[in-house]
This record gives C-alpha cells, structure tokens and sequence, in this order.
C-alpha cells in the first residue's frame, strides 16, 4: 500500500489539474460563443452566395471560365482544415484520418496526391509523408477574410497552371456544441450548387451586365467564401470539442481525487491500527 506522504501528494497534483481543465473550460465557452455566432452568421450569407451562383451558371457551359473546367483527373490537391492547438479530443484527428482515407482511395486509383495544409495540427501530422505543397500554421486563431483570399489564391494559381485537375477540402463541420464531424466536398473545378427550376414557379431573372461578367467577378468570390467558411466551422468547432473534452477531463480528476482519498483512508486506518497494536503489545509486554 502506498505512503500517505505519496497518495497526499498525488491528490494535491490532481486537484491542480483539475483547476487548469476548468479553466480552460471556460475559456473555450467564452471563445465559443463568440466563434459559433460568426459561423452561424456567415452560414446564410454563404447559402446566399450558393443560391446566386447556382443560378447564374445553370444555364452556362462549364467550360467557359478556367476555374470551371473540368479535365482528366490525373493529379488531385487536398485542402486540409485543421485547427492549431490541440486538446480538443478527437476533433484534429478525426480529419486527419478522414484525409487519410482519401489519399489512399485517390492513389489507388493512380493519381498524384498533394497536400495544402491550415493548421498546425495537420500541417505537423502530414509533414513527413513529404506531400505538403504548402501549408499555413499560426493563423487559425485570427484569421480574417483576406488569409482566406490569400488562400484561395494560391490554390487557384496551382489548379490554372495544370499542377492540379482536382481540388478538394476536408475540414471539421460543426453540427452542436456536443457533435462535429469531418466534411468533403470538391473545392475545384467549382461546382455550384444546382439552382432551383424557377420556371416551374414561372420566374425569370434578367442580369445586367452579361451574366459572363458577372461570373468573371464572382467565381474568385466563391472560392474566398469557400475557405473562409471552412475556416469559420473549424473554428467553432474547435472550441466546442475543447470545451467537452476539458469537461471531461475535469470530471475524470474529480473521479481520481475520490479513489485517492479512499486510498488515503484505508493507509491512514491502516497506519493508526498499527500504532494501536504496537501500544497494546507494548503494554501487554510490560505486565
């Protein structure tokens, strides 16, 4: 049975921990609220932007923009959205294995696989495998519009200059503050979302200027909503797996702290019925 000086000193550790993870509990419930209002709010200004340009291009040829051609998929760029700390549970990882999956389906199939990573999480996971193309750490905890602009630039250029024919997004969805899940969709060649048949509800849009010039416009648009929003979830999302898994932890180090003090019950009652019985002995000794 340990000392009571070992399991004293044991329970004082716990009970410091369990101090941090309350902490930081907190902390990541007062930068969720802050985070899921974004998100939520960006939400409908990107549905919004689905909805135009769904109808914009559902009467246009694909082939009329670069960024709209579809080719002969060859060589494929995974755009991997992940926070840049951890102790967040499984959300970082769930991702990653999710990117995992794709790489190997995407190179059994005999096509070339690179890596665009944001987040140092992933960015450090995949660094050895020697596919990372390019990466941005450091910026999930403030980014604004114009990294994602930045973003989907440079991913643009890489897919215009027939280095990629496909581009895809994984990152973490935020569905509640108790569930977020991994998501995927094609990133390029852009691919709005189908527009409603308004001719079944007998409306029609004119545009001025030509609908091609407005595209022109918009196409880059798309892409910056795109990442951004990706960014947006995995942030939310990032904080509500935080602030679980620090109440999780906070509640396994209650659960020690009880086991431990029981522990240092049983050797304190252990210890004091030694002393008794030396005394008796002792008395029984001298008569």
């Amino acid at each position: 049975m340990p000392s009571l000086k070992d399991v004293k000193t044991k329970i004082g550790g716990v009970k410091k921990t369990s101090q941090i993870t309350k902490a930081m509990n907190m902390v990541a419930a007062a930068k969720l609220r802050g985070a899921q209002q974004k998100m939520e709010d960006f939400r409908a200004y990107a549905e919004k932007f689905n909805a135009a340009m769904g109808n914009l291009s559902s009467a246009m040829d694909s082939g009329s923009f670069p960024l709209m051609e579809k080719r002969e998929v060859k060589a494929v760029e995974i755009l991997v959205v992940t926070s840049d700390r951890g102790l967040c549970g499984s959300f970082n990882a769930n991702i990653l294995k999710t990117t995992e999956k794709m790489m190997a389906r995407l190179e059994a199939e005999g096509k070339k696989v690179s890596l665009v990573c944001v987040g140092k999480k992933g960015a450090s996971y995949f660094r050895k495998t020697g596919k990372v193309r390019q990466r941005y750490a450091d910026i999930m905890g403030t980014f604004q519009m114009f990294n994602a602009r930045s973003i989907a630039q440079e991913i643009a250029a890489n897919f215009l200059a027939g280095e990629s024919d496909e581009v895809r997004i994984v990152y973490g969805k935020f569905h509640s503050v108790a569930v977020q899940r991994p998501a995927e969709q094609v990133f390029l060649p852009i691919q709005p979302a189908a527009a409603e048949a308004d001719a079944r509800q007998g409306g029609s849009y004119i545009y001025e200027p030509s609908t091609e010039e407005i595209m022109e416009v918009l196409l880059p648009l798309y892409m910056n909503v795109m990442v951004y929003h990706a960014m947006l979830e995995v942030s939310a999302s990032e904080h509500a797996a935080r602030m679980t898994a620090m109440d999780n932890a906070t509640n396994a180090c209650k659960d020690m702290i009880n086991s431990l003090t029981l522990i240092y019950n049983k050797a304190r009652q252990a210890g004091i019925t030694a002393e008794l019985m030396d005394i008796v002995g002792g008395a029984e000794a001298l008569k």
